[in-house]
């Protein structure tokens, strides 16, 4: 059966390949988050410790993007996803052998969840330079498209799932699945038919390519300002919520089921976001992106009043739709607008920028809200996002950047 234009990209059989492993890969990602959160309360932790770990791969990723980005433009992209996805399946195994086995200390978590952010940061700048590679034209922004359906798809299984295991096996089979998935992954970059490539070779020094890929970064304003933005709402925004709401779940909304079935909403409200960008073309991408990403702003607020479960899931499914929108806007834009050659290294800036404060975050979310209060903590969070929306609408190139003529499927 012949697929609908609007999923042309999967007719290709290399993007397909592709397609189901990162799938399967983010449907595990998004199952450890509450696997790890909910071991470390189960044993008498504390948010501070949460934080902790989840930081540990964040902090890791941040330091090791850029010299990822280089390695990206100057490897096969293929080949340096594969060692990534090999690396964090043997760390998630070894996290989910210490869970299983119930004797575990907070630094090995650490310490693991560390060298699970040093695969990341070569496996993301790869990634997305990887792309242009599989598909072009207009069915390049369907494959971005859909990317973020199976992130959404993920979103909404893994922590249900993660849930339900955490509240009858324990925590350690939540982490064994994604260690799976890494695998699954990386069985599908080995099947994809890319023609025979060397490594880039070049006369220049690394130090040299860092500031080539900072001067394509920087003489692009939109780009620039939104990465700021994204680095300001992973310091204030979302790492509150992520860390908090495990707490508030736990002492007012009954537990890992109902923080699972929120996040999980709003990762379904995701794949309703990434269905409509299958089809979205806006003229103006990114005003129309930045746009859809304040739809997350009341999910802060709910969580702060310890508003009903399903409310809250409701409205974290607004916002999951608003980040979808802009994931798929985002990365084409970024993929249309930068030139191939250093696609990998602006993607790595692009990515150390947005995620370089999200440890700091996570770090600090727990003291914070032991010194002012979990719900201040989280209207705070509110407010510092319509902020961020407010000042990011005001830059003429994020509001004017206009798309390319479109060709090709629609």
């Amino acid at each position: 059966m012949r697929l609908p234009e609007r999923l042309a990209a999967l007719r290709e059989r290399n993007y397909r390949l592709f397609f189901t492993g990162q799938a399967l890969s983010t449907l595990g990602d998004s199952m450890t988050p509450v696997a790890i959160s909910f071991a470390i309360l189960d044993r008498g932790g504390t948010a501070a410790q949460i934080g902790w770990v989840l930081s540990a791969g964040t902090a890791a990723m941040v330091l090791l993007l850029l010299f990822g980005g280089v390695v990206a433009d100057r490897l096969p992209r293929r080949r340096v996803m594969l060692v990534a996805d090999v690396v964090r399946c043997a760390v998630q195994a070894a996290v989910a052998a210490l869970l299983v086995a119930g004797h575990w200390h907070l630094w090995e978590l650490v310490v693991l969840e560390a060298l699970w952010g040093a695969g990341a940061a070569f496996f993301a700048p790869a990634m997305t330079g990887l792309l242009p590679q599989l598909l072009t034209g207009e069915v390049l922004a369907q494959g971005n498209a859909l990317q973020t359906l199976s992130w959404s798809v993920g979103s909404v299984a893994g922590p249900a799932l993660a849930g339900v295991l955490v509240a009858t096996t324990g925590p350690g089979p939540a982490v064994a699945i994604d260690a799976g998935t890494f695998l699954v992954s990386a069985a599908m970059l080995v099947r994809l038919a890319l023609p025979l490539s060397a490594a880039r070779t070049t006369a220049t020094s690394m130090l040299a390519d860092l500031r080539h890929g900072w001067v394509a970064f920087r003489s692009r304003t939109w780009l620039w300002v939104i990465v700021v933005e994204f680095s300001l709402w992973n310091l204030l925004v979302y790492a509150p919520v992520i860390v908090l709401g495990a707490v508030v779940a736990k002492t007012h909304l009954g537990g890992a089921a109902a923080w699972g079935a929120i996040l999980s909403a709003f990762g379904l409200g995701a794949l309703g976001g990434g269905l409509v960008a299958l089809h979205f073309r806006p003229r103006r991408p990114l005003l129309a992106a930045t746009v859809a990403t304040a739809g997350f702003i009341p999910l802060p607020v709910l969580l702060a009043a310890a508003a009903p479960v399903t409310l809250t899931a409701a409205v974290a499914a607004v916002g999951g739709a608003g980040f979808a929108l802009f994931g798929t806007l985002w990365d084409t834009t970024l993929q249309q607008q930068v030139p191939t050659e250093v696609l990998s290294r602006v993607s790595a800036y692009d990515w150390f920028g947005s995620v370089a404060l999200l440890p700091v975050g996570y770090a600090l979310a727990g003291p914070m809200a032991a010194l002012i209060g979990v719900r201040t903590a989280l209207f705070g969070a509110a407010a510092v996002m319509a902020l961020e929306v407010i000042c990011v609408l005001a830059v003429p190139s994020v509001r004017e950047l206009t798309a390319p003529a479109r060709t090709g499927p629609s």
